[in-house]
């Protein structure tokens, strides 16, 4: 018989089994399809995509136009290329995951392409303005497409991220390539930030650790040290306690036969 009590005990089951620990619950924001949960970050990265082939693609027509550089007429075919790519695949997963994407490009990157557009055609000037905006917002949405890849649980997203992230690597590259990236302009190419030295990071743990748990290496309220070392010894005294026993125990049956 089933009773209130079974009951309770299979819903805390299933409640701490692997599958329902592996469906947080995700919130309104969230839309479930056949492909895993569709969140906010998924639509906002069709959005980016959909918006950078906008610009992109007209800016690579422009390197090919109005550039005298082979290296930024190289680069403007990486874009075309990419943006022909990634856009034809957007416009697809728009369609199927019910987002509504841009029809045109936003006042940003319209300002950009009619920087290009007002740049000598053959001048450095124009090499260096298609450079810099360019790399400029190729890093912002890589960093992006990255979070995105990282975090997401759909499926098609995940695999879409992937892609953009080696055809915005592959723009990267070719528009490094033509010289003309000014690196110094830190609030278009933020500096990477250094990682904490070693002996930083272990204070930084310790910190975040509860007070019974030490950090590895270090000693606990006991004075005794919380790595693995510390509980080895006892591990060893119980196996050879554990051994005695077995051996006089067996010793005495041995002895006992004897007398009989």
């Amino acid at each position: 018989m089933f009773t209130r009590t079974a009951g309770a005990v299979l819903a805390l089951v299933l409640l701490l089994s692997p599958v329902a620990a592996a469906q947080p619950g995700l919130g309104p924001d969230f839309t479930p399809t056949a492909f895993g949960p569709m969140g906010p970050a998924g639509r906002d990265m069709l959005v980016k995509v959909r918006l950078a082939g906008l610009w992109e693609g007209p800016a690579g027509r422009l390197g090919l136009e109005k550039s005298a550089n082979p290296l930024v007429k190289d680069a403007g075919r990486h874009l075309i290329e990419g943006h022909t790519e990634l856009d034809a695949k957007v416009l697809e997963l728009g369609r199927t995951l019910n987002v509504e994407l841009p029809t045109e490009a936003n006042a940003d990157q319209q300002g950009w392409i009619g920087e290009m557009t007002a740049a000598p055609a053959r001048s450095v000037e124009f090499d260096r303005v298609f450079a810099n905006r360019l790399r400029a917002a190729h890093g912002s949405v890589y960093k992006f497409l990255a979070e995105v890849r990282t975090g997401t649980r759909n499926t098609l997203i995940r695999d879409f991220a992937k892609r953009c992230m080696e055809v915005v690597l592959d723009h990267i590259t070719v528009i490094e390539a033509t010289g003309m990236v000014d690196f110094s302009d830190t609030t278009a190419i933020p500096v990477a930030k250094l990682a904490a030295s070693s002996n930083a990071a272990k204070q930084q743990q310790a910190q975040q650790l509860p007070p019974q748990f030490p950090a590895p290496g270090q000693t606990g309220q006991a004075g005794q040290r919380s790595d693995a070392t510390g509980w080895l010894p006892g591990v060893l005294v119980i196996i050879a306690v554990a051994a005695g026993v077995v051996f006089w125990s067996g010793g005495g049956r041995r002895t006992g036969k004897r007398r009989v």
